[in-house]
Formats: C-alpha cells, structure tokens, sequence
C-alpha cells in the first residue's frame, strides 16, 4: 500500500524538488503541494494524507500553528517537520503541537524516505542530537508519578513497547491485540499523561519507570 504524502513549504524550489522526489518513489504518493498553512489547512482535508512535510517558517500562519490545527482536525494524520531550523524551541514547540518526527532539510533524501515510512509505520525520526534535547527538555520534576499510576498494565506495556522503538503494527503483533486497540492505547495514554506525541510519552513513561526502580 503507498504512502501518500503532502508537502506544506513557501520555497517553490524546496517543493518542487520534494514534490519530484515522492513521485519517483514506488511505495509513495503525492496528494499535494501547499505554499502555505492557510491553503493547506483548506485542502487537506479533501484528500487526507498519511503523513504531511511540514516546513516552519511559512507565511502568515507558522508551521507550528499549522500542525496544532492539523492534528486537531485529522488526529491520524502524521507530521514531519523538515527545516533549517535546529534551535530547541523551533523542535520542542512542533512536537508540544502534535509532529510525530523533526528533520532537518539537507536530510539526505534516501533518509528523508526511510522517516516517511518511519512516520507512517508508528515512529518518530529525529537526529540523534536533536533526540538528545527531547530527553533534556522533559527530563525536568514533574507529576510522572502519579500520571503513570493511572495507567492499566495493558497500558503500560503498550507504552514500554513504544519506548523500545517498535511501530504501532509490532506491538500489535507482539501484544496480539489489533491495530485498532492499538490506537485505543494511544488515544487513551495521550490523555492520561497530558501529552500530544510519541516522544513526549515516551520520554515521561522513562522518567517516571527510572524513578520507580
């Protein structure tokens, strides 16, 4: 089944150039090019993407801001952020406002292909550097405790599975439960913990077990 991707990035060229490489992909197809967040927001919904290329700096509305109202309306919809951007507000902001994953655009684009699929399959790519300010920035006292006390067992092994890297179709397998409970897991640890991404969820499941060991 192909992945059918949309691009969200004021650089005609940049587009352009994303735009030609997911065409030439066999497992990928482009639903879209939008040069701005305004026109995305107006026309994804009519062709629903499994994962967006969300640039930061757009015109008028940001990309962040995009992403919230994005995710708000098609929760199942994955973003990539891919920017030139790798200060930590830029990254942590997206991720708060619901991206799945943060590249940089001189990503090589055999990378940039394996993050889409990486995307799409449950995961959240990210440079090992980048990675390593996540785990800086939640790795801060908070209520983890009693946030992971509320969690049922079949919760938190969905969430150890997720902190171990394996896509939502893996811990299906590995939990023999459906992709649909699944999904129910995400929706129902999400709210449990107050967070709106993988990363976020996995990173306060880690503090909170280091805590209680």
């Amino acid at each position: 089944m192909q992945i059918k991707v949309a691009i969200v990035d004021d650089d005609e060229g940049i587009r352009t150039s994303l735009a030609a490489l997911i065409r030439r992909a066999p497992n990928f197809r482009l639903t879209g090019d939008y040069p701005d967040a305004e026109t995305a927001l107006k026309e994804i919904p009519a062709k629903i993407p499994d994962v967006v290329l969300m640039d930061i700096n757009l015109p008028g509305m940001n990309g962040v801001e995009c992403v919230r109202q994005l995710k708000a309306a098609l929760p199942s919809v994955h973003v990539l952020m891919l920017t030139v951007y790798e200060d930590s507000d830029s990254l942590f902001n997206s991720l708060k406002a619901g991206a799945s994953g943060y590249l940089l655009k001189r990503t090589a684009s055999a990378r940039l292909l394996e993050a889409i699929q990486d995307v799409s399959d449950g995961g959240s790519p990210m440079t090992p550097q980048l990675a390593r300010r996540v785990v800086q920035f939640f790795s801060r006292p908070g209520g983890e405790d009693s946030a992971l006390a509320k969690l049922t067992p079949g919760e938190k092994e969905f969430l150890d599975l997720l902190a171990k890297g394996y896509a939502y179709k893996e811990i299906a397998d590995r939990m023999t439960i459906s992709i649909d409970t699944v999904r129910s897991y995400v929706r129902t640890v999400y709210e449990k913990l107050h967070v709106h991404s993988r990363t976020e969820a996995v990173v306060k499941y880690l503090r909170g077990s280091e805590r209680s060991t």
